[in-house]
């Protein structure tokens, strides 16, 4: 489906099927490339099927609600680069031509009334009438398709999770022997559906199956607001491969990120709010059922800082001469669109004394003064909640760090840095307990067009 919107004027189409399948958590591997200005790498997607987004039968006919008039079909792929080889591989051709995603004013020969089941449309975060929610027809491949916008997709595989040390423990054998689809996909399901006060192993086995080797490419094609991807004999959601890594890389113009100079005219890179998300930094769904943590590492020029939105206050490590790594996570379940980035020549402002209310920071009251706002059973999903630790209510102010261009360190000191404090402890007051336990303040270029990333963003001339 190629719909020609203007992001300023119509609501973005929400593409991603995820009546059927949805992604729980990401792994990002990512390169910023300043001279080209690209970033690239990859992303692991670890899926959960289940009986709620299997609602539609075998027999059910595929649909796609849209404006466009013409039919939407899949297009046999341009031969793609493999990353780290120098051979180049061919999608194969057999049926692809006969392969409908979705269109609009096609015949249906099924005999069987058509079904668009998208429910997540009504939860009023967004109201787009674009919407394509991907089923299966009996004898059919299932098809994902992933939200995705201005970028170069490279290579799709299925990822062999069986393969990671010590993984076994997530399936009923004591050693693996006979690996199957059906296993790995336990593994997955096994993996996801972990205890929330199991997360930092969780978080090791999702960062070593997103290191574990390809175990077959996946058929795909792309058009301007969607990723699509099948794997020949999987029908249903519950039969496709429940890890899978896209290769890919963003595109300069891409709009999803912003190329620019800070106010010391050295260049940085981030994302924004507007106009259409993330999708144009990686593949993802946008529709607001789909909520999912991730982790995510990246690599630039060791004179580059790199700020993500994460629960944890990452340091650069160290790798070849001149460049470093830096590595994020979130553990809250949060739309796609909430992940930010930015990379540039940032400078960590730092008070020159701690006043009291800094302090205040780290003060831990008895349960018996705690803010008895948030006490009590949450309705969210199972995640390490802040909200139930006593000494998180009492928190006024969280753990933050503040960065900015050199250049404007003496106006930091002067004025920002004393203002942030008893701001925090305000937004505290009004609002209770800090849903997250740190805050990086970033001071962009006063050309930033949004409103504000997930993290806070003071645009300063």
């Amino acid at each position: 489906m190629d719909l020609k919107l203007d992001p300023s004027r119509d609501d973005l189409p929400l593409m991603a099927n995820t009546s059927h399948i949805l992604v729980k958590h990401y792994v990002l591997d990512l390169d910023v490339d300043f001279e080209s200005q690209i970033i690239e790498g990859s992303i692991v997607l670890f899926f959960e099927s289940g009986n709620r987004f299997e609602k539609q039968s075998g027999s059910t006919k595929e649909t796609c609600q849209s404006e466009s008039s013409e039919a939407c079909r899949f297009r046999t792929p341009e031969p793609c680069h493999s990353p780290g080889t120098d051979t180049r591989t061919f999608l194969p051709k057999t049926g692809y031509n006969d392969f409908a995603i979705c269109g609009k004013g096609e015949k249906d020969t099924s005999g069987k009334d058509g079904n668009h089941d998208n429910p997540e449309q009504a939860s009023g975060i967004s109201s787009s009438k674009y919407c394509c929610d991907t089923g299966n027809h009996r004898n059919e491949e299932f098809l994902l398709v992933l939200d995705c916008c201005d970028l170069s997709v490279l290579k799709v595989e299925e990822v062999d999770v069986a393969a990671v040390p010590g993984i076994e423990k997530f399936t009923r054998s004591p050693k693996l022997t006979v690996v199957s689809e059906e296993l790995r996909n336990q593994i997955v399901h096994e993996l996801v559906t972990l205890p929330a006060d199991r997360w930092r192993e969780q978080l090791d086995y999702y960062a070593g199956c997103s290191q574990a080797p390809g175990c077959g490419e996946l058929l795909f094609d792309n058009d301007t607001w969607s990723l699509q991807i099948r794997k020949t004999g999987a029908q249903t959601a519950t039969d496709f491969p429940h890890a899978i890594r896209i290769w890919y890389s963003t595109k300069p113009q891409g709009r999803s990120v912003t190329w620019t100079s800070d106010q010391s005219g050295r260049p940085c890179v981030y994302t924004m709010g507007s106009p259409i998300n993330n999708r144009a930094l990686f593949p993802c769904q946008e529709p607001p059922v789909a909520m999912s943590t991730w982790q995510a590492t990246v690599r630039a020029a060791a004179s580059f800082v790199v700020l993500m939105s994460g629960e944890n206050s990452a340091k650069p490590t160290q790798l070849q001469e001149g460049c470093t790594s830096w590595y994020y996570y979130v553990t809250m379940p949060m739309p796609a669109s909430t992940f930010t980035i930015a990379v540039g020549s940032w400078t960590e402002m730092k008070p020159g004394i701690c006043s009291s209310k800094d302090l205040a920071a780290e003060r831990s009251l008895s349960p018996s003064e705690t803010d008895s706002r948030y006490i009590g059973i949450c309705g969210h999903v199972e995640y390490p909640c802040r909200f139930q630790n006593p000494s998180a209510t009492t928190q006024e102010i969280i753990p933050h760090r503040v960065f900015a261009p050199l250049c404007l360190q003496g106006a930091c000191q002067e004025t920002l840095l004393h203002l942030i404090p008893p701001c925090l402890s305000a937004a505290h007051s009004v609002l209770g307990t800090h849903p997250f336990s740190r805050l990086d303040i970033l001071i962009v270029p006063a050309n930033f067009p949004s409103l504000g990333m997930a993290r806070y963003v003071v645009p300063w001339q």
